[in-house]
């Protein structure tokens, strides 16, 4: 077939079946996402992580042989829509690290999608892109990925407030009764989750939702989440922890949450969602070892996915707020980090590698000012 594979010894994809399908798949999204001179270094190395990552199978992505959308369908059709939807999703997570999107990539992904019968707006955003039409992308990312999901969610006991939400990304509402609350979490104990979110907050400068400048409280939500995954505040810690949250919903619109980190943190085509804003000065997905880190973030989503069978953005972390982390990883079912993401550089929530330039100052002068 033209790939270099590798099985583990006894491990998950010991099966030679399971190893063949996971060649045919890999075939088949290189073929897809490929531009004219091939699959780029970015693109191979993060889709060979996320497949030996969630498989157990290691594949060469460079050099294999192409495999078409009749061929690809053929080889899934035991394979239910959910897993064939997921299949799609990596595809369009081949286009959206590449900028610009060839127009034939884009196509082609959709061919591929049509043959698996899987009907997806994020072919349809990247379409978007690959025609320049960033803004219409935006538009459809967050409808179809954000405010439709959260239309049909009923969020008010969960996020503790009593203002409305219907899209994440819209300005927060003051409201100081939230605010209390979270000030509310310095007073538990050490090691408790919301003891550990509130240092996150204080340590960093943070605003507290509910204030004026602080994040909407279903936007900080994904805070707890840094807390029980264990992931930095910089940006590549925001990819991680989206990474994570987007393969951890079991619904596969969580995929927007990926989708949109890379817009806005690596290829430039979100402006602004309102709380995030652009920032391109690095190629954060390109640095070295971030595709295991990224890969290893899917997998721990796809374990809590399957374990666990909830939206992280639905969970009440308030309610969960006095148990000691390790107890509230254990409720939803988090694995840890792997040691190939560890070695890649992975840092916990509150190593110093964990932050950005801004937030190491602020954590400085507050080391200062506490001598």
């Amino acid at each position: 077939m033209g790939a270099a594979t590798r099985t583990p010894p006894g491990g998950r994809a010991g099966d030679e079946q399971v190893r063949d399908e996971v060649v045919q798949v890999a075939r088949g999204i290189a073929t897809a996402v490929a531009p004219a001179g091939g699959l780029t270094e970015v693109q191979a190395a993060l889709l060979q992580a996320i497949a030996s990552a969630l498989t157990g199978v290691d594949v060469d992505y460079h050099g294999l042989e192409p495999l078409g959308p009749e061929e690809l369908a053929a080889a899934l059709e035991g394979r239910d829509e959910g897993y064939r939807r997921r299949i799609v999703h990596h595809m369009v997570l081949g286009e959206f690290v590449l900028r610009p999107i060839p127009a034939d990539v884009a196509l082609r992904v959709a061919a591929y999608a049509r043959a698996l019968g899987i009907d997806d707006k994020f072919v349809r955003v990247a379409r978007r892109y690959a025609q320049g039409a960033t803004g219409l992308a935006w538009m459809d990312l967050r409808r179809s990925g954000f405010t439709q999901h959260l239309e049909q969610a009923e969020l008010s006991d969960q996020l503790h407030t009593a203002t409305g939400m219907s899209d994440p990304f819209e300005p927060p509402v003051v409201d100081p009764a939230l605010e209390a609350c979270w000030v509310g979490f310095s007073e538990l104990p050490e090691g408790s989750l919301g003891r550990a979110v509130w240092e996150m907050y204080d340590g960093r400068g943070f605003a507290l939702p509910g204030s004026a400048t602080g994040p909407s409280a279903y936007l900080a939500q994904h805070d707890f989440v840094h807390v029980v995954a264990d992931y930095g505040t910089n940006l590549k810690g925001e990819l991680e922890v989206f990474a994570f949250i987007g393969r951890a919903d079991p619904d596969p619109k969580g995929f927007a949450w990926l989708a949109t980190l890379i817009g806005l943190f690596e290829t430039g085509y979100i402006r602004d969602t309102g709380f995030f804003r652009r920032d391109v000065r690095e190629r954060n997905i390109q640095a070295p070892g971030m595709h295991l880190r990224l890969a290893d973030a899917i997998r721990r989503g796809k374990a809590v996915s399957e374990r666990y069978g909830t939206d992280l953005f639905c969970v009440d972390y308030h309610a969960l707020a006095a148990l000691p982390v390790e107890e509230v990883r254990e409720a939803l079912c988090v694995p840890p980090k792997s040691d190939g993401a560890l070695a890649s550089g992975s840092p916990g929530l509150f190593e110093l590698e964990g932050m950005s330039e801004i937030q190491r100052a602020f954590a400085e002068r507050r080391r200062q000012a506490a001598r």
